[in-house]
């Protein structure tokens, strides 16, 4: 139970983390705050995972930099590559879209992701973890429990809730009876900034997102 709770508290952190950094890059690049992420919280789980992933891989070994850079790499990327294919599987849109990019594969990941997968893997491996772990340790067992409870609900609560609202945007996708998917895209995204508040941060998180017409006709 204590290892469990360790690790959970490990993803949420660096869930959060990931959050943060992926609304620093839009904060610079669009000069305005953007919830990042499916989830309405301030978390992308994806990089929990990751990281999981690479200290899973990882275990207690003493890897040399290059083996941590590399495998960081390829959890990363096979995770980002599986994450954008099921998604559009799931909910009939491609959410995020590197084709334009070089090194590309499939769309799905690029060299310009993947080199930065390498470095902060390295750097949580050798540096923030351990430092994380310190300070979670020092705490009491009786803490960690609760907060990774509370953690746990809130957790389960914001997937229910985006699950929710994700299928009623494919249901919305799947709807619109025509072979343009640009113009159905145009739609959706009206329908999604006319809506709450849950579906205009899904309009502003993926304002690029692409209809791919083989996927709506399933």
């Amino acid at each position: 139970m204590e290892k469990f709770t360790t690790f959970f508290l490990l993803f949420i952190i660096y869930s959060f983390l990931g959050w943060l950094l992926e609304v620093t890059c839009k904060l610079f690049e669009l000069k305005r705050f953007v919830n990042r992420g499916f989830l309405i919280g301030p978390i992308c789980p994806i990089y929990g995972y990751g990281v999981l992933g690479i200290l899973f891989l990882m275990g207690n070994e003493k890897a040399d930099i290059l083996e941590v850079f590399l495998k960081s790499i390829l959890i990363c990327s096979v995770l980002e590559y599986f994450t954008s294919y099921i998604m559009e599987k799931l909910f009939k849109a491609r959410w995020w879209d590197y084709s334009k990019k070089k090194f590309n594969i499939n769309g799905r990941i690029c060299l310009e992701t993947m080199l930065p997968f390498g470095i902060l893997g390295t750097f949580i491996f050798y540096i923030l973890n351990p430092f994380l772990l310190n300070i979670l340790t020092s705490i009491p067992v009786i803490v960690r429990n609760i907060v990774a409870i509370i953690l746990l609900v809130i957790y389960l609560v914001d997937n229910i809730i985006s699950f929710n609202v994700m299928n009623k945007i494919k249901k919305e996708i799947s709807k619109h009876h025509v072979d343009n998917t640009e113009l159905i895209r145009k739609k959706v995204t009206n329908w999604l900034k006319k809506n709450s508040v849950f579906y205009r941060h899904i309009a502003e998180s993926y304002p690029k997102f692409k209809i791919n017409a083989s996927d709506k006709e399933e």
